[in-house]
């Protein structure tokens, strides 16, 4: 084969990724046009990407952030980040309604023909059952990984969560028939001899993914709404000894150390060191309330995927 020279060669270059990038042509019309051979072009389009000639740039739309999630991502080694984006002053149930969008489609998408997902409770995962598209995967298993917590009939009870999730989902359903928390460590103990409450307890070492809410203590939070989840003396407890955050009642201070104490062993649920041995542990948070929460989660390694708004996610990189 005749060697060209290199002007002749840089000529060729430029006037076959202009036929290929710029005039949309393939490969196979660029044979033709050119006379040339298919792994001839083939290389060329290689070389020209190589020295510079060619260079490819992603151009994300306003509203998208994956530089804002490939930073998250390699902060905190995670999965996968996802950001909905969010301003100053829009409400807590806003941000959440976003939020839950996101999380449904990502729910969506991951779902494998089989798949072990557990979920936990709140408003957030509401909102994520609430924007779910009905769909058939029988073969996936719901389980609830914390049993049930506040009014029965409430929405966000981890129950009704489970129950409209495996609905939509048109999956089979492994429920924890207990409450989440218990007055005493010996009514925890003669509820775990339950055979049901075993059999899904057991499951929790089985999930392919768990898809959880991360609370906030705050006196405005769910745990206090209604008295029946925790006092007010058991929260001032837990802030006492550095809490800013709980997966499924499992609570942890800043640095994602986790709080221990009397409280968490009355919990009927998840802990976090099955949490840490899930293979996917989806968070879904944010708004201010939630950034410490959410960064100790991070810290702690609790999750592996983020899902959160713009503003919280800006704060967690600063």
């Amino acid at each position: 084969m005749v060697k060209l020279s290199p002007l002749y060669e840089t000529r060729l270059l430029v006037k076959v990724s202009k036929l290929y990038y710029e005039e949309g042509l393939s490969q196979d019309e660029i044979v033709a046009r050119l006379n040339l051979s298919r792994s001839k072009i083939s290389r060329l389009l290689q070389q020209a990407r190589d020295e510079g000639i060619v260079q490819i740039s992603v151009v994300t739309p306003k509203h998208l952030f994956s530089d804002l999630e490939n930073e998250l991502e390699k902060r905190f080694g995670l999965h996968e980040a996802l950001i909905v984006e969010s301003h100053a002053g829009d409400s807590a149930e806003s941000i959440q309604r976003e939020l839950g969008i996101a999380a449904a489609g990502y729910l969506e998408r991951s779902l494998n023909t089989s798949t072990t997902l557990g979920i936990s409770w709140g408003s957030t995962l509401n909102s994520l059952v609430a924007a779910l598209h009905p769909i058939r995967a029988v073969e996936v298993q719901v389980v609830q990984i914390i049993g049930g917590l506040g009014q029965p009939e409430a929405e966000v009870h981890a129950t009704d969560l489970c129950r409209r999730l495996a609905r939509a989902l048109g999956a089979q359903l492994t429920l924890l028939p207990a409450p989440g928390i218990v007055a005493s460590q010996q009514a925890r103990a003669v509820l775990m001899e339950d055979t049901y409450i075993r059999r899904t307890v057991e499951m929790f070492d089985q999930l392919d993914v768990a898809f959880v809410g991360i609370g906030a203590p705050t006196p405005d939070s769910l745990l206090l709404r209604d008295g029946s989840i925790l006092s007010r003396q058991e929260l001032d407890d837990l802030l006492q000894k550095g809490a800013v955050g709980d997966i499924a009642l499992r609570f942890f201070d800043a640095q994602g150390q986790p709080i221990r104490s009397e409280i968490d062993q009355r919990v009927i649920g998840i802990t976090l060191e099955q949490l840490k041995q899930t293979r996917r542990v989806v968070g879904v948070a944010g708004g201010p309330g939630k950034f410490a929460a959410i960064l100790g989660a991070l810290r702690g390694k609790f999750i592996n995927v983020l899902i959160t708004d713009s503003l919280t996610a800006e704060k967690l990189l600063s």
